[in-house]
């Protein structure tokens, strides 16, 4: 196994990652690249700076596959472009310089899987496939089980072979009838559709105290985001980033996030959470909070910003548990993945919780993903 680590004191991140030996150099290679462009926000030319580093210190390559190979190999597979800042059309060739490599929409679609690969590997083995309520009845997929035949069954759930073979039981072969008795149905499980928002705290405590925690949220979301696309293709998942203010992203602007100078103003994030699920359809509804700090910024009706570090602000703390009953009587769940482990803070999320009906998760960093996955498929179990 190739084992290798590196800590960036200037960003405050650790890289682990394991190489097994069958694996090409270019995988070797990608695997590292893949978790630095993560880490760099989608800045592939700090990615690149980074992996030349770390090639010096642990001799990731060889005279046969250098780094300018792998950037070719990049190039060639259409993970990276080139993008020029001088303008080519005056009939001069641009300069090295002036050439940037940019990340594509196939490199971002691969850091979403791989944001998957890594979260689900870490999770137990469950139910395959889409997930179901905990309650059986006649609806959308077959569970391999039979039942007897109720008033109301479809009759296209009926097992033909179970209900003949009760019949020949029953009357025998002489005397064969097929009795309603007799008659089994295959046993469904209701599918319900959710809809999801999921909110990050992108304030500068972020980042703060020498410890990484925009990454791990932002592979949450990228990971969450190939999960419900791909698996669960009726249900819809919104983003939403919370400073200052809050602000809806896209999927493909996931892999670029990054903290601000901010505030946060979990307010704002709740209001428009409740704002993008009122134009759902779907009667299942949550929001997902993924923050370490507190609510330290509200916007007033002026426009002006009300703001407050110090401790819990009780002006704030109050608009913050406003929502969460309302929330609460529109029957929206909020689950809060608290990051930081102050005590005072604690008390704050489980009040918030306690009003809206929700849960409250106190997670590590490494805990986020799998605590946030297993929370999403017991929630779409709806109970008919």
């Amino acid at each position: 196994m190739y084992l290798y680590r590196a800590m960036n004191l200037d960003l405050g991140y650790r890289i682990t990652l394991n190489s097994p030996e069958e694996k090409s150099p270019f995988q070797r290679l990608y695997d590292i690249f893949q978790e630095l462009v993560t880490h760099t926000s989608g800045d592939v030319e700090e990615a690149i700076d980074w992996l030349r580093e770390l090639d010096k210190e642990y001799e990731l390559t060889t005279e046969e596959y250098t780094i300018d190979d792998f950037i070719d190999d990049l190039l060639e597979k259409g993970v990276l472009r080139q993008e020029f800042e001088d303008d080519p059309s005056d009939g001069n060739t641009p300069s090295e310089a002036a050439k940037k490599l940019k990340a594509t929409a196939k490199l971002e679609r691969e850091l979403r899987k791989r944001a998957l690969n890594q979260i689900f590997g870490k999770l137990k083995k469950g139910q395959k496939g889409n997930h179901n309520t905990k309650s059986a009845g006649a609806s959308e997929e077959r569970t391999g089980s039979t039942r007897p035949y109720r008033y109301g069954d479809s009759v296209d759930q009926i097992d033909m072979n179970q209900s003949l073979k009760n019949a020949m039981l029953r009357s025998g072969i002489d005397n064969y009838t097929l009795d309603h008795n007799d008659l089994e149905v295959y046993e469904s499980e209701h599918k319900s559709q959710m809809s999801t928002v999921l909110m990050i705290d992108i304030s500068h405590s972020m980042i703060l105290y020498g410890e990484d925690r925009i990454t791990p949220a932002k592979k949450v979301a990228m990971a969450l985001s190939e999960m419900i696309t791909t698996r669960f293709p009726k249900d819809s998942l919104e983003i939403i980033v919370f400073g200052n203010d809050a602000w809806p992203i896209s999927i493909a602007e996931l892999p670029y996030l990054k903290v601000g100078p901010y505030h946060t103003n979990t307010v704002a994030g709740l209001d428009l959470a409740l704002q993008l699920l009122k134009r759902k359809k779907n009667t299942n509804q949550q929001i997902f909070m993924v923050t370490d700090g507190k609510p330290s910024c509200i916007r007033m009706k002026d426009g002006s910003y009300y703001k407050n570090s110090v401790g819990l602000d009780e002006m704030i703390v109050e608009e913050c548990y406003q929502r969460a009953r309302f929330l609460a009587k529109s029957k929206i769940p909020v689950t809060t993945f608290m990051i930081a482990q102050d005590t005072y803070l604690m008390h704050f999320i489980q009040e918030f919780t306690r009003l809206n009906g929700g849960k409250a998760f106190y997670t590590g960093l490494d805990d986020l993903g799998s605590m946030i996955f297993e929370d999403y498929t017991a929630n779409r179990k709806r109970r008919l």
